[in-house]
């Protein structure tokens, strides 16, 4: 497991969550799914919205808002209010000019100006987010514009001179000159794209960025260097492909493709009438068809004339609407809610393991029959060990002694007591007693979950010293568990099958066996590791134990690094420690290291467990570290 950064930046899952969140609800759409790239803008055959680069690495607060007016400017407007005929029209006519990316560009400004117009006056909350992001880019493009003109980078000085020309709010603020071309043309061209405040569809935009690419074509001799805005060239032909009512009305072909050679002879037997359906639960009767979908035939020139004898081959099926009241015999007003409900259960199991992990399938291991030198390492490690592991047991030992030899009656609080006198002869009288003894087990069950990385290398065999504290500790005070070891197949992963293997060294069965351990040795450092898919398997298993109390302890080294799991494991992984710790389970990281922790690897870790880690900086110290936090878990399920 490595370190993986995107333009230098870990992924803040809090707030790509929020933003997540926020595109669902604005759009209406359960599917809709966010992405980074370098520039902002929607692809509605992906169904996903782009967040712009561009905010990175800069105040928390104009971050924060410069990502939310990119939601709130592709979700309520883009999505909403592009023609993407219009945009299709517009790609396709500026194909074969000179300055194609000027124009493109110019129309995402343009487009964009009139969607945040839009925006603000459906949700004027949005106006703070927008007024960050105009104030923020107009302080950008004017150092860029400086900057374009000391490179003699004319074009896009100009572009970014039309930008501080449209977000003005002096009517009088002057330009500085670029060339005499385009200084003579700038009063019509600022005339020109200050219409993008009044148009009213993409296709008044279009017109707009037309007009101004006719004068400019004239006199631009380079096209654009610099990307600001991104028109992203998408297959509009198949996105403006809808269900017409010649779709729904259209008719199957047949299985065969034949026709009888028979012509009408006159003499065919006839039949036209109406055949209207009733039931004993229609209060009235209504004007009902019944409609019959051949599959199988051959064809005639009847048209509809005339008849020919059916046999047992034909099939036939029949649809019959009409109108019903409610009935007292059986209650079917519920029986939409239902079907949707069941949608739904299929969704969510298709997705138990996290959409991210829809093409991992897990790969189960049993541990094989340990080896000499494995019982050897182990039996040294339980030495190392055996110091903590006897301290920890005779704790525990004394702390549930101790809960047995405590006072059951006279108590301030539990089961009231026949015996009421004191109520009246006490100033403080306790009343209560309790009836049950304590258990003289601890009710806790455990899961520790190893990455088995290829970055481990390093860090295994002080891994498995902790390891066998863990176990030894927990079997010594009788408390059930299990320790598997997660990778994925890096050699074998492709973008639609990737296994992930789980090595159950010990299992729950086998926890408290005398002979237990050995097996640990066994754990090495593999390939790849997909944190959020592992988790979820093991909040699988652990909610199937009866016991009240559940840890999950995940040992690992950094970040999710697995087959097209690089950008979204932070957020897949600190997903399904929510979803585990909702279910009562509390899940821990510890995380390994074998030198200082930086702050970003701090910011990491914390993105994906939150306040839940214990950092450990020298993996040698890992028995010192994991010996007060089993002492400290283990009180709380006493």
């Amino acid at each position: 497991m490595k370190f993986i950064k995107f333009n230098d930046k870990n992924v803040d899952s809090f707030l790509f969550m929020e933003l997540a969140d926020l595109t669902k609800t604005l759009t209406k759409d359960e599917e809709m799914e966010i992405e980074y790239r370098v520039s902002s803008y929607y692809d509605p055959l992906q169904k996903k919205i782009y967040l712009s680069h561009f905010w990175d690495n800069r105040p928390r607060t104009d971050m924060v808002n410069g990502l939310k007016s990119d939601v709130f400017l592709r979700s309520i407007g883009t999505a909403k209010h592009t023609d993407f005929q219009a945009v299709h029209t517009f790609v396709t006519s500026i194909r074969k000019m000179e300055n194609r990316s000027f124009a493109k560009q110019l129309f995402m400004l343009l487009e964009d100006i009139r969607l945040e117009e839009l925006c603000k006056h459906e949700r004027p909350g949005t106006k703070k987010a927008f007024g960050t992001r105009r104030a923020v880019y107009r302080k950008y493009f004017e150092s860029q514009m400086n900057v374009n003109l000391v490179k003699g980078v004319y074009t896009d000085a100009f572009f970014n001179a039309c930008y501080l020309m449209l977000t003005t709010e002096n009517p009088f603020e002057e330009i500085p000159s670029i060339t005499e071309s385009l200084d003579l043309a700038t009063p019509f061209i600022r005339s020109e794209i200050s219409k993008a405040y009044e148009a009213k569809a993409t296709s008044e935009i279009v017109t707009i960025c037309l007009e101004v690419m006719d004068v400019l074509e004239d006199i631009v001799e380079k096209d654009m260097l610099n990307h600001y805005f991104h028109l992203a060239e998408l297959d509009y032909e198949q996105l403006e492909q809808g269900l017409t009512m010649d779709d729904l009305k259209r008719k199957p072909k047949l299985a065969n493709d034949d026709v009888l050679e028979t012509d009408k002879d006159g003499d065919e037997d006839i039949h036209d009438e109406t055949m209207p359906t009733w039931h004993q639960e229609t209060s009235e009767a209504t004007k009902s068809f019944l409609q019959f979908d051949l599959e199988q035939g051959s064809k005639t020139d009847l048209m509809g004339e005339g008849v020919r004898e059916g046999d047992d081959g034909d099939q036939a099926l029949g649809m019959i609407q009409g109108s019903s009241q409610q009935t007292s015999r059986n209650d079917y007003s519920k029986l939409e809610a239902m079907e949707s409900r069941k949608g739904e259960e299929k969704s969510g199991k298709d997705n138990e393991f996290g959409r991210e992990n829809r093409f991992a399938f897990p790969v189960f291991k049993d541990p094989t029959p340990s080896t000499y030198e494995q019982v050897r390492a182990y039996e040294e490690n339980k030495k190392s060990i055996s110091l903590y592991q006897k301290k920890l047991k005779q704790m525990i030992e004394k702390t549930l002694e101790h809960k047995k030899i405590l006072p059951r009656t006279d108590l301030q609080f539990g089961r009231l007591n026949k015996k009421l006198l004191r109520l009246w002869t006490d100033d403080n009288p306790r009343l209560f007693l309790k009836k049950n003894q304590p258990s003289s087990k601890i009710d806790a069950v455990f899961s520790l979950l190893v990455d088995c990385s290829a970055s481990m290398f390093d860090k295994m065999n002080e891994t498995k010293l902790g390891i066998t504290l863990f176990h030894e500790a927990l079997k010594s005070v009788q408390v059930p568990h299990q320790i598997v070891g997660f990778w994925e197949d890096t050699n074998d992963a492709t973008e639609t099958s990737q296994p992930n293997y789980f090595n159950t060294v010990i299992d729950f069965t086998s926890s408290l066996k005398r002979s237990s351990g050995p097996e640990i040795m066994q754990l090495e450092p593999e390939e790849d590791n997909r944190d959020g898919y592992a988790i979820r398997h093991m909040t699988k298993r652990l909610l199937q134990r009866s016991e009240e109390q559940k840890f999950l302890l995940v040992f690992s080294d950094g970040e999710p690094a697995a087959n097209g799991y690089e950008q979204n494991g932070i957020i897949d992984t600190h997903e399904a420690v929510l979803e585990a710790r909702k279910r009562g389970i509390e899940v821990i990281n510890v995380f390994l290291s074998n030198g200082e922790i930086d702050e970003a690897q701090q910011k990491t870790i914390q993105n994906m467990y939150g306040r839940y880690s214990i950092l450990v900086p020298n993996i040698e110290e890992l028995p010192d570290v994991l010996f007060p936090l089993l002492k400290k878990l283990l009180h709380k399920s006493i």
